[in-house]
């Protein structure tokens, strides 16, 4: 060989992604592409439960709920979907698996067409703490639930609709030394072409609401609606060896996918417990609402289930104190280009299997007792599993896990699975990570 012959170094040995990763990843994507809103998500999850044979409830109805059984019930954005064990009486506890269904963007305002300068625009508030960059230059949707005069509630999603753009470089040579976005004059995405009296949002809602046989919707008969923002970019694979999955919404539509893929896995006669999956709305803003984990959603519900059961209060109580739930929400992966922003010992990667999430302070609640538990689960499905726990001088955020506890008094344990990008428009996990956590999920559920 010539002296100055570069040479060509050997292929770094990577593992193959399993084929059932790579078909979970597709499904969450098929999951992800059906839910732009929390008020699609849970929708889906009604559907997808329906459709293996999970019996609808209505809260206004009487529920006829019998061992062996398995149900879902919807309020709102968020949807509780439970199966009765067949051996099930008044103590038996329950297994939940927690989740949310809302991300952070942004939300229809009143009074939603706006403009200037010939360009069309919608009005549209922050919702939550999503990177406002990160939504710059996508082709947006708008999504979200339209309600009529008589009070019927309809789905509708626009499709690519609407686009937040971005001031050239030429008008703002400063740019690339910090972006600053003012959260009322620079979010406001543009959605046509004319004078504001040229265009109606409410028009196009309700052309594009999800009715039965062609119907349509008045736009004079839209009363209320709750419409969000939502990129339109479908999720895939990629990198060296498609090992890569990017998305939006991952949070929380990651977590509550794999809580669902293993309910829909689970025998009745080898569950533990009641087995539930609670998919709650607005915990991107504190989860303070009806739907939300902060309101009476979850204890409604374990309680109709209890009085079925033939509970009274004391029985109640016992089967809460060996209860459980798994909350599960994303968390940091090690940052390639920023390490030092993690703990100098815990650095989760991707594609290391799901995490357990830890703090002293309790912004996630994991105990010794839950954290036994979570690494049991975890040995049984056959999954690796790593830690989280904050660098001292970075506050973490929190998640439906310490509001549960405290609102139900069961245990909670804080899981999730390692991404980049948090609360980008379009996040980034590894393949085989969702995968694993939705093994681990059915783990607990037999444990």
């Amino acid at each position: 060989m010539p002296e100055n012959t570069p040479v060509t170094p050997a292929p770094h040995p990577h593992p193959e992604v399993p084929a059932e990763a790579r078909a979970h990843a597709e499904d969450l994507g098929a999951f992800v592409t059906a839910a732009p809103s929390s008020y699609h998500a849970a929708a889906e999850v009604a559907r997808r439960a329906e459709a293996a044979g999970f019996v609808p409830l209505a809260e206004t109805d009487t529920w006829d709920v019998v061992p062996g059984g398995r149900y879902v019930v919807v309020r709102d954005g968020s949807a509780i979907a439970f199966v009765v064990p067949p051996s099930a009486g008044a103590t038996t506890p329950f297994t939940v698996l927690g989740t949310h269904t809302d991300s952070p963007g942004f939300k229809l305002k009143p009074r939603p067409t706006t403009g200037r300068e010939g360009w069309v625009q919608a009005g549209v508030e922050v919702y939550g703490g999503p990177l406002l960059n990160s939504w710059l230059d996508r082709e947006l949707e708008l999504a979200g639930r339209l309600v009529t005069r008589d009070g019927t509630e309809h789905l509708v999603r626009t499709g690519p609709f609407a686009r937040i753009p971005q001031l050239a470089i030429h008008l703002d040579r400063q740019v690339n030394d910090g972006l600053t976005l003012d959260k009322q004059r620079h979010t406001q995405p543009v959605i046509g072409l004319g004078e504001v009296g040229d265009a109606d949002v409410l028009a196009a809602l309700a052309a594009r609401a999800e009715l039965p046989d062609g119907a349509t919707v008045d736009p004079a008969d839209i009363l209320g609606y709750d419409v969000v923002v939502a990129d339109t970019q479908a999720p895939r694979a990629f990198g060296t060896h498609e090992e890569l999955w990017a998305s939006g919404r991952l949070d929380n539509l990651l977590s509550t996918h794999a809580a669902l893929t293993a309910l829909l896995g689970a025998t009745p006669a080898d569950l533990t417990g009641v087995a539930v999956l609670a998919a709650f709305d607005h915990e991107e803003i504190g989860s303070e609402s009806r739907s939300g984990a902060a309101g009476p959603f979850l204890a409604d519900v374990l309680g109709r289930v209890s009085r079925a059961l033939g509970a009274g209060g004391e029985d109640r109580r016992r089967a809460l104190a060996s209860s459980v739930c798994v909350s599960s929400d994303v968390g940091h992966a090690v940052h390639p280009n920023y390490p030092e922003r993690h703990d100098p010992a815990n650095h989760p990667r991707a594609g290391g299997g799901p995490i357990l999430k830890i703090n002293a302070n309790q912004r996630y609640t994991t105990d010794a007792h839950g954290a036994a538990l979570w690494q049991a689960a975890c040995d049984a499905a056959g999954v690796p599993t790593q830690e989280f726990v904050s660098n001292n001088t970075i506050p973490c955020g929190s998640t439906i896990g310490p509001i549960t506890a405290t609102r139900l008094g069961i245990r909670v344990v804080d899981v999730g699975v390692p991404i980049l990008s948090m609360h980008s428009a379009r996040e980034l996990t590894a393949v085989v990570d969702p995968w694993y956590l939705a093994r681990a999920m059915g783990a607990v559920l037999v444990r």
